[in-house]
């Protein structure tokens, strides 16, 4: 294991020990900028996202953008280690975060360091250690975007066991209501919203999209929840759903709302339309890179960071995504080490 990759390891697990909630990064961005001040290189910090560039960043160049997040989520109910102790045994380094994301974050930001100094790069690198990004906050890399410089390309770090998820869906959320007439209900009535849920949910079911996406296949719409009624006696006026679109790269998220207001039989309002779709040409030099060395290339389900860019991005860093938000998280060491050597010889074909 070279100095570079041992360093990372001890930088994940100190990320580790110290709690980072989303909305509550600030200590592990503190922790973040010790390492670029230990290696000498300049960065920036906007609330709890650290930034920076390589030393030879030219803005004439296109930009890579080198993402990953050091947020988490709240370690749940079935935990029985520590989650904020980063112990190894039988090669396993456990701890909350080390699998989403402090894997990808610290070998990318081994990469970074790696290629800080490279003279006349092909792209310009840009580092982002990114806050909230597991509640896609306001102040996650989306809003971060504004005053950055301009990103032509990027690599989002998640656990794809350091395989090319070139294509991700993205996510619609819409409330839904149903209409009816309120009532007592030992009168007749022939508009109870509740009667009219089956046919809704049999429309839900049914309803399908032309465009399929060679990666991520069909949108897949879910209802996901339903509500209705406070009272045994009274029929309600309307019944609340909500209903989950995991949207593929061949729509918008803005074209897909307004595909299924104008179809549902029943109001549809989006939460909101920002979390879209995001891919990546098969073509580009950064995929055909990873292919030569030896990666495999899907679409991944699950949402990232990817879906505040509109520049084509690619998803890529070590570790199990079915790890993600499970009890006594982990990532492999030896995970860790073949990420840094991957993502160097990826980047030595394109700088």
């Amino acid at each position: 294991m070279n100095k570079l990759t041992s360093a990372a390891i001890d930088l994940l697990r100190d990320l580790i020990s110290i709690p980072s909630f989303s909305q509550e990064e600030n200590k592990t961005a503190d922790r973040i900028g010790e390492w670029f001040d230990q290696y000498g290189i300049s960065y920036q910090r906007v609330g709890n996202n650290i930034w920076a560039r390589n030393e030879a960043y030219d803005p004439k160049k296109p930009t890579l953008l080198l993402n990953s997040h050091h947020d988490t989520v709240q370690p749940n109910s079935a935990y029985t280690n520590d989650p904020f102790e980063p112990k190894i045994e039988d090669g396993k380094l456990y701890g909350l975060g080390s699998n989403d994301a402090g894997g990808a974050l610290v070998s990318l930001i081994a990469l970074f360091t790696h290629y800080y100094a490279f003279k006349n790069p092909k792209y310009n690198l840009l580092m982002v250690a990114s806050a909230e990004e597991e509640i896609a906050g306001n102040q996650s890399l989306r809003g971060l975007l504004t005053k950055l410089p301009k990103i032509d390309v990027a690599i989002v770090g998640e656990p794809t066991e350091m395989h090319l998820a070139v294509a991700e869906k993205g996510l619609l959320v819409f409330d839904v209501v149903i209409r009816g007439t309120p009532g007592h209900a030992a009168h007749p009535n022939d508009d109870n919203p509740i009667m009219k849920l089956p046919k809704v949910l049999e429309w839900f079911q049914n309803f399908s999209l032309e465009k399929q996406s060679k990666f991520l296949g069909d949108v897949k719409i879910t209802v996901t929840q339903v509500n209705a009624g406070k009272e045994h006696n009274v029929v309600p006026a309307s019944v609340h759903l909500v209903v989950d679109v995991r949207v593929n790269d061949q729509y918008s998220n803005q074209e897909l709302a307004q595909i299924l207001i104008e179809s549902a039989p029943c109001e549809m309002t989006p939460r909101s339309l920002y979390l879209n779709s995001s891919s990546i040409g098969m073509e580009h030099e950064l995929v055909q890179a990873g292919i030569a060395l030896g990666r495999k290339t899907y679409g991944s389900p699950t949402l990232s960071d990817q879906a505040a860019l509109k520049c084509p991005s690619l998803k890529l860093g070590p570790g199990l995504s079915t790890r993600s938000h499970s009890a006594n998280e982990f990532i492999f060491v030896h995970e860790i080490e073949e990420a840094v050597k991957i993502y160097i010889e990826l980047l030595g074909k394109i700088l």
